[in-house]
């Protein structure tokens, strides 16, 4: 009675945030260990892993796929323990407690969408609507958690610093980071659905050109790569400046050099798991690296777009 008088501080939120946000990678990560292992159908029917058998039998796939079925369960936790901590958190805040509630529509949407990739036996269509899905709500996280440490004062969106030429670019070449984000991470979701880790054997998969659709998901990486190094030069550039005059670093400096260490790592990755067949591991490698890209890119769009006016 006394916590929910009192409430929660500040800080215990923006780490209720942060785990809510783990969670929500960590599920992108194991549900593609399920489709990699070819346990996707390792239980056939939902909400029970068999008809009228809602623990599977001790079976390698069935038991892969009804684990992860089981950390859903976690990650409702995590929301749930963020949309509580939004009513409890003292001051209360109208735009954290809306977001910790998208979390929970979104969480919904996921377990509908998965239980038609079951009756729909993997349909690379529906599989796809998943694991985009998974990335808004991985969006919708950041969002929350950055909100989460802002000032109490700026509960709304649009405190920023004053619109010179450098700010003013600085907040167009994220825009346009963000676009081909969402691109690059589109066509890699639909090459793996036209290549061969189907989730199943017998699964249909997608009838487009690989080596087409590889180049369009290469050429969206190589504009993110250049557009994200701009930024961190100028950034860069900008600390210099401040430090001279005995300022702070520029506030997204570091979050662009991070952008470009994934961007860096992911096409690596990609690359080489293109020239050698694709193997399985290197693809897990892949799709926790693209988790890992948006989570980086969208940090770097609001320490751009939401730095205090001084």
């Amino acid at each position: 009675m006394s916590l929910r008088r009192n409430g929660i501080s500040a800080a215990t939120y923006r780490r209720i945030t942060m785990l809510a946000l783990v969670a929500l990678i960590f599920i992108i990560i194991t549900g593609g260990a399920v489709r990699l292992t070819g346990s996707g159908l390792g239980c056939s029917d939902w909400p029970t892993c068999e008809e009228n058998q809602f623990v599977p039998d001790v079976e390698y796939h069935a038991m892969v796929e009804f684990v992860n079925r089981a950390i859903t369960g976690v990650v409702s936790l995590a929301v749930a323990l963020a949309v509580l901590g939004a009513l409890l958190r003292r001051p209360r805040r109208r735009d954290l407690i809306v977001l910790a509630f998208g979390l929970v529509a979104g969480v919904a949407g996921q377990v509908i969408l998965g239980g038609l990739v079951v009756w729909y036996h993997l349909s690379p269509w529906l599989v796809i609507a998943h694991f985009l899905l998974s990335m808004v709500l991985v969006a919708n996280a950041v969002v929350l958690h950055h909100r989460a440490g802002r000032p109490e004062e700026s509960e709304e969106f649009g405190a920023r610093t004053p619109g010179t030429a450098a700010a003013r670019t600085a907040r167009n070449l994220t825009r346009l980071l963000v676009v081909l984000a969402v691109l690059a991470i589109v066509s890699g979701t639909l090459l793996t659905g036209a290549g061969p880790h189907g989730g199943d054997a017998d699964v249909e998969r997608l009838q487009f050109d690989i080596p087409s659709l590889a180049r369009l998901h290469g050429g969206a990486m190589v504009l993110c790569a250049a557009v994200a190094l701009g930024l961190w030069v100028g950034a860069e550039r900008g600390s210099f400046r401040r430090r001279r005059q005995g300022h702070r670093p520029a506030p997204h400096a570091t979050a662009a050099r991070l952008v470009v260490l994934v961007i860096g790592g992911q096409a690596a990755v990609g690359y080489l798991q293109y020239f050698t067949g694709v193997p399985v591991l290197l693809v897990g490698i892949h799709i926790a690296g693209a988790a890992a890209l948006w989570t980086v890119v969208l940090r770097l769009h609001l320490a751009v777009h939401e730095v205090r006016a001084r």
